[in-house]
């Protein structure tokens, strides 16, 4: 019989069954989504640089969907938590081609159209890898901002700097995420709520560290807003 969008799914240690309420840890610890798109708003400023408040107002949503999936745990609330990735993903990458690195509107979107091939063929090789399979999907966004910053090292040091550190916690954090099931006999719990909350702080940390590239160093170029 096939499956639906709305046939509960079981992916994770923490969940025992189908109930509302049995992945306890792992729904409540997505609070601290919520926590980093408030943290990310109030430190915006005003006027906010181009972005930034729909960068928080994504990062919220994260929270919103991941919270839904592990409660309401089937195929469409999944849907919604990766939706809700992967557009913090091209938003973040759309700011900062075109209001940190100064490309025109066109070349910025460009940029964003030629993530979905690099992600395609890259995770297509992170799942050939022993162990990196469980998140083949997310290891090419570590990699790409990893690439980013090597790339603007000399250009824009401090934002590359933030980017590295933006990568290294992106990968402890999908370490977490990776090792949920097979850590599962030993923590009952399991170590995917440590992936919201290492997460969390990753998606606070890439919003200042963009926001500090547009008010602190002064950019390649100043584009308009959009």
């Amino acid at each position: 019989m096939d499956r639906t969008f709305f046939d509960p799914l079981d992916a994770y240690c923490e969940r025992l069954g189908p109930g509302l309420w049995a992945e306890p840890v792992n729904a409540a610890t997505n609070l601290a989504f919520l926590v980093a798109a408030a943290l990310a708003w109030v430190r915006m400023g005003r006027p906010a640089p181009p972005l930034v408040p729909a960068l928080a107002l994504i990062l919220g949503s994260i929270g919103i969907g991941s919270g839904l999936f592990h409660t309401f745990a089937n195929g469409l609330t999944a849907l919604l938590d990766v939706v809700s990735i992967a557009a913090f993903v091209l938003v973040y990458l759309y700011a900062v081609n075109r209001h940190v690195l100064g490309c025109g509107r066109v070349a910025a979107l460009a940029g964003v159209a030629a993530f979905f091939p690099y992600a395609a063929l890259a995770g297509a090789g992170f799942a050939r890898l022993p162990g990196f399979a469980v998140s083949a999907g997310y290891w090419p966004i570590a990699l790409l901002i990893a690439l980013y910053g090597a790339a603007l090292l000399r250009r824009r040091p401090a934002f590359a700097r933030g980017l590295l550190i933006g990568a290294a916690l992106l990968g402890l954090s999908l370490v977490a995420r990776s090792a949920d099931m097979a850590a599962c006999a030993a923590l009952p719990l399991g170590t995917h709520f440590l992936w919201h909350i290492l997460n969390a702080a990753m998606l606070f940390w890439m919003i200042e560290t963009y926001r500090r590239a547009c008010t602190s160093e002064p950019l390649a170029a100043t584009p308009p807003q959009g």
